[in-house]
């Protein structure tokens, strides 16, 4: 396992600027978001190989950096909506037109990565209606997504595999995969396609109640990346606001917060020795959403804090 971070705290620098800074604290890889709006790449251009490709590899050759991965979170997310005006943000127009933008994002991220020499693209695929987790006023409602979840994002998933990628969906609020449940959900919905895998972020499978252990033991086979991120259940809040608090999340009174590795409640040492034990070998990436530390400062304490504990050699059989 190697350290990578992602590149927000970094985006009122130009590409090599910011390229720098990053390998400056200590990290050895990107994970590199393309959704529309980006600062630092043009997804089409990416998506047509070429100058932009060779552009980028030089960039992130000078850097002494790698990519982990694409990310295409936001634009992701219209799949499957929501499409009502909150959503206008990301894409304005009918919820037919925010399906077509996102499906068109997705292909085009797959064609980016492949073009890049990466196996891998995450990010959100959406939810209709996330509070339909809640069996009521319609206690099929959530059954009822289901179909449309296969009919949208069978096609994405078909490609993907044409191009010897996969798709990390990131479990996430407000996601139709949310939890352990619904990831297997996800899996059977799609008869175990192997484009399919996901994106394992314990932070916000703590936020769902998920011990991230767990879903690492039982989704070995398909945990593509790691987002290292904290979260943490401040109880002195928590009391008060719950876990599902509305508002800022630097709001001082949340009962939950995000917090960089280190400074929250996931069991760092039993995930890494779980990830380990299934031969994952992958990169955790450090996503700094932590509300209390400077953007590089709370880097650079997720990177001390993480460095130490991952394994170094190659595993051996008993010589004790």
């Amino acid at each position: 396992m190697r350290l990578a971070c992602t590149p927000q705290p970094f985006y009122d620098r130009s590409l090599p600027e910011g390229l720098a800074a990053i390998a400056a604290l200590g990290f050895e890889g990107l994970e590199l978001p393309v959704h529309r709006g980006n600062p630092w790449v043009d997804l089409d251009a990416l998506a047509t190989g070429g100058a932009a490709v060779d552009e980028l590899r030089a960039a992130l050759e000078r850097a002494g950096l790698e990519l982990t991965c694409l990310s295409i979170h936001q634009d992701g997310q219209l799949l499957l909506g929501p499409h009502h005006g909150d959503t206008d943000r990301i894409c304005a127009g009918s919820p037919d037109d925010k399906v077509a933008f996102a499906r068109g994002r997705l292909e085009a991220a797959g064609r980016a990565a492949a073009a890049l020499g990466l196996d891998l693209v995450i990010g959100f695929v959406g939810c209709e209606d996330y509070t339909r987790a809640f069996p009521w006023p319609d206690p099929g409602g959530w059954e009822r997504m289901q179909p449309v979840f296969r009919e949208r994002f069978a096609p994405v998933l078909d490609l993907y595999g044409e191009l010897g990628l996969r798709f990390g969906q990131e479990p996430h609020p407000k996601q139709i995969v949310y939890n352990l449940e619904t990831a297997h959900e996800a899996l059977a919905l799609f008869e175990g396609h192997q484009a399919l895998a996901f994106n394992l972020d314990p932070a916000n499978l703590l936020l769902a109640g998920i011990d991230p252990v767990v879903f690492a033991a039982e989704l070995h086979g398909r945990v593509a990346h790691v987002h290292a991120k904290d979260g943490e259940l401040v109880e002195h809040n928590a009391r008060r606001s719950g876990l599902m608090a509305h508002g800022d999340w630097a709001r001082p009174d949340r009962g939950f917060r995000f917090r960089v590795p280190g400074w929250g409640d996931v069991p760092w040492k039993r995930l890494i020795s779980e990830l380990t034990l299934r031969d994952y070998r992958g990169w955790l990436t450090v996503e700094n959403e932590d509300p209390i530390f400077a953007p590089e400062d709370g880097l650079t304490k997720a990177r001390e804090f993480l460095e130490p504990l991952l394994p170094k050699g190659e595993r051996r059989g008993r010589w004790w």
